[in-house]
């Protein structure tokens, strides 16, 4: 596995981010330990989830996801762990129940130490936007986090460029503490997002970048082809799903993907990560599994080098099929 600065502070994460949306919604709490020991057994120390994880599901109420990871940590190396999470998304009820005020920053980061059994976050991200915030009280929250020992670091999800632009020059003016890592939404068939604005900006600002969806929500694993394209209903992501399994040029890219897959006889995962990861920007992709045989079978992506010309017959073929 190979380890990588996350963008310009002294976090040294695997290549590969274990993603665990999947906990307490279609991985029950045992399975959900056994990807976690897997994971560290494949050399995985960085792990991303949030607050909201799985709110989604009937009868749950946000925090399973959290909630079980605290639970594994209570027999296992905290410190072995580079552990993420993310704050926005509604919570309790109530007009503070949702969104990136100091009041609801302050109480959400407390109830995540609570539901993680720790006393520290290594990352805690913005999961997205809040208009309704003024900016700065929202990075005078978060800074205040820091300071306490909180948090360690800071980061922000699913922000445009001009939007993370200005959180830099807002914590930069007042000497609060920055946004050192972006997680936008990004993989083969989703790129103009990304590449358009935000990459350059990243790489200016030394910013580390660990994307979501990096597997187009399994589309370019191979499970979906041509001749069948019924979609897996119970995934969240089944609208997007919806989209690329009608998309002929999706499947023209997964084309490719397939060939040198087959080349190299490795798993498709492997080639559309190895994408991803071959540029300077990205620093490591989130994979998500709901097994531990489709954690292992991902894993090996990170060793993965592709040729210059593979690279290109990939950029070439992919694009953004997501949209419409």
């Amino acid at each position: 596995m190979l380890y990588r600065k996350l963008g310009r502070t002294g976090l040294k994460v695997s290549a590969l981010c274990l993603g665990t949306m999947t906990f307490g919604w279609s991985a029950d709490p045992e399975t959900s330990f056994a990807i976690m020991d897997a994971a560290l057994d494949g050399a995985i120390n960085f792990f991303d989830t949030a607050d909201v994880y799985s709110r989604w599901v009937e009868g749950n109420k946000g925090g399973e996801a959290e909630t079980i990871i605290g639970e594994w940590f209570k027999t296992r190396d905290r410190h072995a762990v580079i552990l993420a999470t993310k704050v926005r998304g509604k919570m309790w009820q109530g007009p503070s129940g949702e969104g990136l005020s100091r009041g609801h920053i302050i109480r959400a980061v407390e109830d995540s130490l609570r539901r993680l059994q720790t006393d520290y976050i290594d990352l805690y991200q913005t999961h997205f936007p809040d208009e309704e915030t003024p900016l700065d009280e929202t990075l005078m929250a978060l800074d205040s986090l820091v300071r306490s020992g909180k948090v360690r670091y800071l980061g922000a999800s699913n922000y445009p460029a001009w939007l993370l632009m200005k959180s830099l020059w807002v914590s930069d003016v007042r000497g609060l503490m920055r946004f050192d890592c972006l997680q936008p939404n990004y993989s083969l068939l989703h790129r103009a997002e990304y590449e358009c604005e935000l990459e350059p900006m990243c790489l200016d600002q030394f910013i580390g970048v660990i994307p979501y969806s990096p597997l187009a929500a399994g589309f370019l694993t191979g499970k979906y082809t041509r001749e069948n394209r019924q979609p897996e209903t119970s995934r969240q992501e089944s609208s997007l799903i919806k989209r690329l399994i009608n998309n002929e040029a999706a499947y023209t890219a997964l084309d490719e993907v397939l060939r040198i897959a087959s080349e190299r006889q490795i798993p498709p995962a492997h080639v559309a990560l190895a994408w991803l990861l071959a540029r300077p920007s990205i620093t490591s992709p989130i994979i998500g599994a709901r097994t531990v045989a489709q954690l292992n079978e991902i894993i090996g992506a990170a060793d993965v080098t592709l040729t210059p010309g593979e690279l290109d017959a990939l950029t070439e073929v992919s694009g953004d099929f997501s949209e419409s």
